[in-house]
C-alpha cells in the first residue's frame, strides 16, 4: 500500500534550534494518527513542512506519491491534503452555510464576482456536510457568533468541502470545554469515517488520544521519539517522563 504522507531525511533549523531533525515518516490510508509532544517539540513545524507553509533545508515530502517538497499550500490542497487550524480559519462575516459554500466553490475553482455561490456548487453536498457535522440548525447563523466548539466543527466542515484524502487537525479540542471535547471528537471522527478521510491530529489531552487514535507519534526535540499503538506510546517510560510529565 502506498503511503499518503512520506518524508525522507527531513531537516529544518531556525538559527541554532533544530525543528525537524532528519525525519523519516510514513502515514497510510485509513489511519487515525495522534501527534503528541511538548510545546516547541516540532509538531507544528512538521505539519507546516508537509502542507507547504515551510520549506525544509533538506529532505523530501511526498503526498499520495507526488513530490510536494516546496510546493505551495494551495497546490497541495488541490491534491487532497486538507487542514484545520488551532484557531479556526472562518469567513467570519458570512453564515455557516456560506462558509461551506465558499470552500466548495474553491474546490471547483469557480469563485467569481459574476456568479452566485449557489450556481457554482451542489447545494445537496452542502446540506450533507452540514448534517454530517451537526450544524444544520446553525446554517444561517453568522460564523463569528458560534461558540468555540461549533467554530471548530465548521472549520472541519470547510475542509471536508474540499474533498480531502487526508485531514490534518491542529489541536481540534483546544479552547473547548472539557465536557464537550468527547462529543466534538465523536462528531469529527464520524464525519471523517463517513467520507473515508484519513486523519492526523495534534492533541494534548491524553484521554482524547487514547480513545480516538489508532496510532500515536510522540515528538521530542524535532524527532519522532516513539511511534506505535496508543497503549505502546502512552506507556513508554521516556514519553511518560518527557512528554506527558507523569
Amino acid at each position: 500500500m502506498q503511503p499518503l504522507i512520506k518524508t525522507s531525511d527531513l531537516y529544518l533549523a531556525f538559527g541554532g534550534v533544530i525543528a525537524a531533525d532528519n525525519i523519516n515518516f510514513e502515514l497510510y490510508p485509513g489511519e487515525r494518527l495522534a501527534v503528541i509532544g511538548q510545546n516547541g517539540a516540532g509538531k507544528t513545524t512538521f505539519i507546516n513542512i508537509c502542507t507547504g507553509y515551510l520549506k525544509p533545508t533538506r529532505g523530501k515530502v511526498w503526498f499520495d506519491g507526488t513530490d510536494v517538497t516546496g510546493m505551495t499550500p494551495r497546490k497541495i490542497v488541490r491534491l487532497g491534503l486538507g487542514r484545520s487550524f488551532q484557531l479556526p480559519q472562518l469567513f467570519t462575516e458570512h453564515t455557516v452555510r456560506q462558509c461551506i459554500e465558499i470552500s466548495a466553490a474553491r474546490r471547483n475553482r469557480e469563485l467569481s464576482w459574476f456568479r452566485s455561490l449557489e450556481s457554482t456548487i451542489d447545494t445537496r453536498d452542502v446540506d450533507e456536510t452540514l448534517d454530517l457535522v451537526g450544524l444544520r440548525t446553525e446554517a444561517n447563523e453568522i460564523s463569528a457568533d458560534l461558540p468555540e466548539g461549533k467554530r471548530k466543527l465548521l472549520d472541519v466542515a470547510m475542509a471536508l468541502a474540499l474533498q480531502p484524502k487526508l485531514l490534518i487537525m491542529d489541536e481540534p479540542t483546544s479552547g473547548v470545554a472539557s465536557e464537550e471535547k468527547h462529543g466534538l471528537m465523536e462528531t469529527v471522527m464520524h464525519a471523517l469515517d463517513e467520507r473515508k478521510v484519513t486523519s492526523w491530529f495534534v492533541e494534548h489531552d491524553v484521554d482524547i488520544v487514547a480513545k480516538y487514535a489508532t496510532r500515536v507519534a510522540a515528538w521530542i526535540s524535532g524527532q519522532v521519539a516513539a511511534d506505535g499503538s496508543p497503549d505502546e506510546v502512552l506507556n513508554n517510560p521516556q514519553i511518560k517522563s518527557e512528554v506527558l510529565g507523569t
